[in-house]
């Protein structure tokens, strides 16, 4: 569905979780883009959950990752003023944005995804029954947020008060060795496969995929498209898209993928709401695809329209 050029697009960035500042960057780099491309769009900085959607507006761009924006929350308070907006839904956004409910939909479709379990921490911590080494994340959580990765028994209770503190309900899985991959679908088409190289002894967290939060240079390195064998490049591709599918995600998605030596794929989870800014992987495989930034940008914006008629 084309745009109308006299349409008011509300970028909504910002957003009251711990996601606040990467949302920002994206949010400018999305308005900044939409309007270069001739498009009524204005900023709306979000600081809490009753957001003030400007009069006239006829579409909100959602980019709002994280707590309430990515989790059904603001999907379900745009539905209630009538208002259309991009990405995923209210039911798909918070069934994806859950660690446990997605892990879930995973296992129930046949995604391959690391084994798991939940601990209920609601009456204090526990020790998971899965032996080291595994991976401790809160479920609604996203850009790595609470996330410990236990290598030695030492490290257990420290990691799972940790992430106790963000959630009761912790999402503990296999630690599975292997290459960091994403794979960017917009509407069913499946993006250049991005590798993602942190640096050394270090993994992807949120200083290393967002060092110039902190004013740090360096950071992960990305290569776009992955060096993969054609046979990894299908098992990675299709693992992502049955993913995308299990979950019902409509309109566009970034699906993150673990890549063994044995050439095995195992999802990790999908991203409703992925990063736009200038470190982010989106864009980077749009590219590759053929998408400058603002078609990308508009694309979203006219698969939405047509995905909330």
């Amino acid at each position: 569905m084309k745009l109308d050029g006299d349409m008011q697009i509300a970028v909504l960035m910002g957003g009251p979780g711990a996601e606040r500042d990467v949302s920002l960057a994206s949010g400018k780099a999305v308005l900044k883009a939409l309007q270069e491309k001739g498009l009524k769009a204005v900023a709306v900085e979000v600081v809490d959950t009753q957001p003030v959607i400007p009069d006239g507006t006829g579409l909100v761009f959602n980019i709002i990752h994280g707590t309430f924006g990515e989790d059904g929350g603001l999907q379900g308070y745009l539905e209630d003023l009538g208002i259309p907006y991009t990405g995923a839904g209210r039911e798909c956004s918070r069934v994806a944005f859950d660690k446990n409910l997605s892990k879930e939909c995973f296992v129930k479709s046949g995604v391959p995804t690391p084994a798991s379990e939940i601990v209920d921490c609601s009456d204090g911590v526990k020790r998971p029954g899965m032996p080291v080494p595994f991976v401790v994340k809160p479920p609604r959580e996203g850009s790595s947020v609470g996330i410990r990765v236990v290598k030695h028994e030492s490290e257990v209770m420290a990691a799972m008060e940790h992430a106790a503190a963000i959630s009761s309900d912790l999402l503990i899985e296999e630690f599975v060795e292997g290459r960091e991959l994403t794979v960017a679908i917009v509407d069913g088409e499946i993006f250049p496969v991005v590798e993602i190289i942190p640096p050394e002894g270090e993994w992807y967290d949120m200083a290393t995929k967002y060092p110039w939060l902190s004013g740090k240079s360096g950071g992960s390195q990305y290569v776009c498209p992955a060096s993969l064998t054609a046979a990894e490049e299908v098992a990675v591709k299709e693992a992502a898209k049955k993913a995308y599918d299990a979950l019902g995600i409509e309109v566009y998605s970034r699906v993150d993928v673990l890549l063994t030596s044995l050439g095995s794929p195992y999802v990790l989870e999908a991203n409703t709401i992925p990063g736009m800014t200038k470190t982010s992987l989106l864009p980077m495989a749009g590219a590759e695809a053929g998408y400058s930034f603002g078609d990308l940008c508009v694309r979203i914006c006219e698969l939405s329209l047509a995905a909330r008629r």
